[in-house]
């Protein structure tokens, strides 16, 4: 981040908000946070903006310099000890088995630790997901809990599993002819840093999406153009994509487990947008076009 971007994004999250939930004045969090997930995709753009406000931030993974792997409790009442807040980014989805028990197994840690603030990743339209939800709510006593449920990445495409296949122009998916509101990772590092360091977002649950619903072949053809290169949408069924990421050395159970967590989430139940990343920010979400112009701007698909 630039200085003028730190100075920018300090501004963003420290002027008076308006009566929607964004963050007041005086009432940003100055004491420490730990980011879970601190160098993954969403856990890296939250740590950074926090810094940028002069937060104190811990950016927890399994080989960093704050210890902290969801596969072993017993390093997280260090990694929370003398925290705030806490962003959680459970890895690999919160819809996998054995998540409930993660999140249970935290928000215990978290109460006790003392925590004040948790805001947790989720997936939008996930079933289990929300299950583990409850879990960690039911388990962190009066820790104020933020949930941010997300539609798909806009990133996965540029920085993603799916970047690869951009990148070859061919984009095979099981999507079907379903459309899905991409929401940049960007807008949604903002909502979650809002409702860490601001008021008035504890219990509150923020689905977040982009402007604009697109199928995968809509995509495919806005991708195309920004990256220079033909990229053309090739739908297949739950099974042959399993056998694609088979092919890529994905373990059977995990292609499988992954090809049907896409077939529950890409079914049309999760198509309408939402305007919850304007309640929170004062803001429109991106668009998918002005997305693919930035990745492009940036090398995304120079590979």
């Amino acid at each position: 981040m630039t200085k003028n971007t730190a100075n920018e994004t300090k501004k963003m999250y420290t002027k008076q908000g308006a009566a929607d939930g964004t963050a007041r004045e005086g009432a940003l969090v100055m004491d420490t946070v730990l980011v879970t997930s601190g160098t993954g995709k969403t856990g890296r753009r939250v740590a950074e903006r926090l810094a940028a406000l002069g937060v104190p931030v811990r950016a927890g993974s399994r080989a960093g310099e704050v210890p902290f792997d969801w596969q072993d409790e017993s390093g997280w009442a260090a990694a929370l000890d003398g925290a705030e807040a806490a962003y959680v980014a459970y890895y690999p989805d919160l819809a996998v088995p054995g998540a409930a028990g993660a999140m249970a197994a935290f928000g215990r840690v978290a109460a006790a630790s003392g925590l004040r603030r948790v805001v947790l990743l989720s997936g939008r339209g996930e079933p289990q997901a929300a299950v583990a939800e409850e879990a960690l709510r039911g388990a962190c006593g009066e820790v104020g809990l933020t949930v941010v449920r997300s539609a798909f990445f806009a990133q996965n495409f540029s920085e993603g599993a799916l970047l690869d296949s951009v990148l070859g122009g061919e984009l095979v998916f099981p999507a079907g002819s379903t459309a899905e509101p991409f929401l940049d990772i960007d807008d949604l590092a903002d909502v979650v840093v809002a409702a860490l360091t601001g008021e008035g977002h504890a219990g509150a649950v923020y689905e977040l999406t982009g402007p604009r619903s697109l199928t995968f072949e809509e995509a495919a053809e806005e991708l195309g153009r920004a990256a220079g290169r033909p990229v053309r949408y090739v739908p297949v069924s739950g099974a042959a994509y399993a056998e694609v990421l088979e092919g890529f050395g994905v373990s059977g159970p995990e292609a499988g487990f992954l090809a049907e967590l896409f077939a529950t989430l890409l079914d049309g139940h999760n198509s309408a947008t939402t305007d919850d990343v304007k309640r929170v920010l004062g803001r429109g979400a991106k668009e998918f076009t002005a997305f693919t112009r930035e990745a492009a701007r940036d090398g995304a698909w120079h590979g």
